[in-house]
């Protein structure tokens, strides 16, 4: 089979996710034979870097021997069981392992099956708490400018990027929108901990104004990812946990996109005050299966877990569900990647790598079409704008980024952009070398993009 012969069989059935379908008369979807460690590669043998990780959530490589093997293993013994009124060994040493592992208080674990659906998972059970505990008046959400949570109708709901939420509007509850801490919006001279800390009144504000009819505050720690790859100082974290404690508010972690290493620390939580925060409900998904199989866990604590522990007659108990909530075949895919964090010492591992790729692109800092190289950890974000002076982007239909993309296809990598903005954000198994090229590769093409 060739590229050709796929593209013209998908193009017939296949409607494709977050792609605007006529797009493909120019720009085909990539066909994939196979993926081996960070390469994919496509049927008439071209081989490209997965620099995305494929939306995020492959961190140890395709094809891992070690995540394969204990996926077979599990293959032979036991495929699924519905996890209403009944239980399995992965799903139980999962939830075990997670809660040593996840911040302090976090000690119960609730299974579903993609990030979007972890975050309605939290925003129905604080909001259910809060009636199961007498406050029924307490029904809204605050959530950060520019942040993302998913596309079901909740979590959507307490995003805030219009591409993807304007068009339902209608549809959606309206939270309270706290401006964002995205530091890329900092005055001249200011450090990124300034900026945050004083970003945060419109948030203490909020908070004063409507705690008494809010359940929760969900942000996403340290880096909004679908928001362009936004990054702010975890002070914000800090001081936010302070004030949900204060106005009695509970605090959502989105670390679907984030956990699992991503910005340095094992969750991005650990990296607030000395000692880490604790938030009330933690999201996790993506990274979670090392990218093999769908699966998100909500974790919370004993307390929201009492208040749903009651006489069935009562009727408080939380009956959210999914088919293949706890899938077995995921949570041995989750195992085995627990396991690799421990095999690799992969933080460690991280901090090095996270210096060659800001090594990598050092010199498009002061490129005149570059308005910031900023980074967390395993993420790298580089800004393309028409002015650097006065920060004033491309217009977003000129599709400067796309211009990268196609190049670094030719070029043999995958960095799909969002909008102006080239990102990194590879398998923790790149090395130096492959970094350095992602560097060259992204650098020629945004001289080419912006150049024409």
């Amino acid at each position: 089979m060739s590229n050709a012969d796929l593209i013209a069989r998908d193009l017939k059935v296949v409607w494709h996710p977050c792609t605007q379908m006529k797009d493909t008369e120019a720009m085909p979807p990539v066909p994939i034979r196979r993926g081996e460690g960070v390469w994919l590669e496509d049927f008439d043998g071209n081989r490209y870097i997965d620099a995305v990780s494929s939306w995020w959530v492959n961190i140890f490589g395709h094809a891992n021997p070690a995540i394969n093997d204990r996926i077979k293993t599990q293959l032979d013994t036991l495929e699924h069981v519905m996890l209403a009124g009944f239980s399995h060994e992965p799903a139980v040493e999962l939830a075990e392992r997670l809660v040593d592992l996840t911040p302090a208080g976090l000690t119960r674990a609730f299974y579903a099956d993609n990030g979007s659906a972890a975050v309605e998972v939290a925003l129905k059970m604080s909001f259910h708490y809060w009636r199961n505990t007498g406050h029924g008046e307490k029904t809204r959400f605050i959530n950060m400018g520019n942040s993302y949570h998913g596309e079901t109708l909740g979590a959507l709901a307490v995003g805030d990027v219009d591409l993807y939420k304007k068009t339902y509007e209608p549809l959606l509850l309206k939270p309270l929108t706290a401006r964002s801490p995205d530091c890329y919006q900092r005055e001249p001279g200011v450090s990124w901990e300034e900026h945050s800390r004083a970003v945060f009144a419109d948030m203490e504000a909020l908070l004063a104004e409507h705690a008494h009819e809010t359940c929760a505050v969900i942000v996403e720690p340290l880096l909004q990812c679908a928001g362009h790859m936004r990054m702010y100082h975890p002070v914000y974290l800090e001081l936010l946990r302070e004030a949900c404690d204060r106005y009695g508010v509970h605090l959502i972690a989105d670390e679907i996109a984030v956990g699992f290493g991503r910005t340095g620390t094992l969750f991005a939580c650990e990296q607030a005050g000395e000692r880490g925060i604790s938030p009330d409900f933690m999201c996790l998904s993506k990274g979670l299966t090392a990218g093999y199989l769908p699966l998100s866990i909500t974790m919370t604590t004993d307390d929201i877990y009492a208040a749903f522990y009651d006489d069935y007659a009562n009727l408080n108990a939380f009956l959210h569900s999914h088919s293949y909530t706890g899938n077995p075949l995921a949570c041995a895919a989750a195992l085995a990647t627990l396991d690799e964090f421990e095999r690799r010492d992969q933080i460690a591992v991280n901090r090095q790598l996270a210096q060659h790729m800001a090594d990598a692109v050092a010199p498009l800092a002061e490129h005149p079409n570059v308005g910031e190289v900023r980074q967390t950890g395993m993420v790298l974000a580089i800004e393309m704008v028409a002015d650097k002076a006065s920060g004033t982007p491309f217009d977003w239909r000129e599709r400067r980024g796309i211009r990268v993309y196609q190049h670094a296809l030719s070029q043999g990598a995958l960095l799909r952009p969002l909008g102006d903005v080239i990102y990194f954000m590879p398998p923790y198994v790149i090395t130096p070398e492959q970094i350095e090229h992602l560097g060259k590769v992204a650098a020629q093409g945004i001289e080419r993009a912006v150049s024409t």
